[in-house]
């Protein structure tokens, strides 16, 4: 690549009236020089390619808004997750996540050809090891959420890359009832901006990996969650319950029983369990207004 791709269905010319429709550039695949082809005759834009599907090969790849390892770190693709490559220059990949459509950078060795996914990771982390022998070293720690492709034999899974244990994976579809035991799981992580691991995560990333494992996947980011869940707003906090979310102004958190929250907090850089009255008078001394209370029942 390095250049736009070739658009699809024979179609080479595309039409545009009136005023190009406002987007969201976090979800919208579209750069001053070329645009995701799936906006053709919405957007404009000088070029457009059709996206290349690719699969995630690193734990855990940094999602970046430029290409350049100075940038902010937006989000993370984990292992056999899926990515629509759009354009391929320099060593970086641009693109859009395909669990949640968020666009951005990737390094290039991050990515390589798809994998159809038959499990996934359901542990903190797993290892992956050379031999299907627990004693064996492995050439890496894959995170909860990564998607794997291999046969069972016996307590493990084969896959292209070494053994992983079964007791570590679950199948792909298999969903978790209780999101907010999941979230539970990963109190005392590094809070990291744009993080979705164990060895580093987000509000946003907290609440998309803990449903994910309940079957839901959501978007990236606390608002876009927001508003695809529709959830209600001024909801009467005693009337949440364990794995209702809650949402503020920026911030998400999921509530671990009627009284307290679960969440990746920028205040204790960690995530804390913590009184939700506690949460929401910051929210309001920080705001000057009430927080956003808005919240969806898994149920």
């Amino acid at each position: 690549m390095g250049r736009p791709g070739a658009v699809g269905a024979g179609r080479d010319r595309f039409g545009l009236t009136g005023t190009s429709q406002a987007y969201d550039p976090r979800i919208v695949a579209i750069r001053p020089d070329l645009a995701d082809i799936a906006v053709a005759g919405q957007h404009f834009a000088p070029h457009y390619a059709a996206p290349m599907m690719r699969s995630g090969v690193l734990p855990a790849a940094v999602l970046r808004g430029s290409p350049s390892l100075d940038a902010d770190q937006t989000s993370e693709l984990l292992f056999g997750e899926g990515f629509a490559l759009l354009d391929l220059t320099g060593g970086w990949a641009w693109g859009y996540c395909l669990a949640d459509h968020y666009v951005g950078y990737l390094s290039a060795d991050a990515l390589a050809a798809p994998i159809a996914p038959t499990h996934r990771v359901e542990m903190i982390e797993a290892i992956l090891h050379n031999a299907p022998d627990a004693a064996s070293g492995g050439p890496a720690v894959l995170p909860r959420g990564a998607l794997v492709m291999g046969e069972v034999e016996g307590e493990w899974l084969a896959t292209a890359h070494g053994y992983l244990p079964l007791a570590a994976l679950v199948e792909v579809g298999a969903e978790d009832a209780d999101p907010a035991g999941r979230a539970e799981e990963l109190i005392g992580t590094p809070y990291l901006w744009g993080g979705r691991t164990a060895k580093g995560i987000d509000c946003s990333g907290l609440v998309q990996l803990s449903w994910a494992a309940a079957g839901v996947q959501l978007p990236r980011d606390s608002d876009l969650q927001l508003a695809a869940l529709r959830a209600d707003k001024d909801v009467d906090p005693s009337a949440l319950v364990r794995g209702d979310l809650v949402f503020f102004p920026g911030h998400v958190g999921i509530m671990a029983d009627e009284q307290n929250i679960i969440h990746a907090s920028r205040r204790w850089m960690a995530v804390k369990t913590e009184p939700l009255a506690d949460v929401i008078a910051r929210s309001a001394a920080k705001d000057h207004n009430p927080p956003v209370s808005g919240y969806k029942r898994l149920r």
